[in-house]
């Protein structure tokens, strides 16, 4: 069975830093994809970044290039996100899951955990 615990939201200023953390299990983490989206409520849950299965290939949605690092641990089924110079419009839950190739997640969603940026 999948599981995929999120970790490490909270709330935080504008301009701060935050690090989330992801532990998957159910699956053979290292062969996949890994990433991070995320959802506002009333609106759909959108791609945030995505990591190759060592770790050498990362790629961002523009709204966060520059600012947020994905990351990860195949020895500890552990993927990250250090989110910096946050801003009030990254105010949403954050998931991790596999992703695919269209950049959709691959499994079913885990909880998330709430980032909240305030002005």
């Amino acid at each position: 069975q999948v599981q995929l615990v999120e970790s490490g939201g909270g709330l935080v200023q504008a301009g701060g830093s935050l690090r989330l953390s992801c532990v998957a299990s159910g699956f053979t983490f290292s062969r996949y994809f890994m990433g991070w989206f995320r959802q506002v409520p009333g609106k759909e849950r959108e791609f945030v970044a995505r990591i190759s299965w060592g770790g050498v290939s990362t790629y961002y949605a523009d709204s966060v290039k520059g600012r947020f690092t994905i990351s990860r641990d195949n020895a500890k089924n552990t993927v990250y996100l250090q989110m910096s110079s946050l801003k009030p419009e990254d105010t949403a839950v954050y998931y991790c899951n596999a992703v695919k190739e269209n950049y959709s997640g691959t499994f079913a969603w885990g909880q998330g955990t709430q980032v909240t940026v305030s002005s």
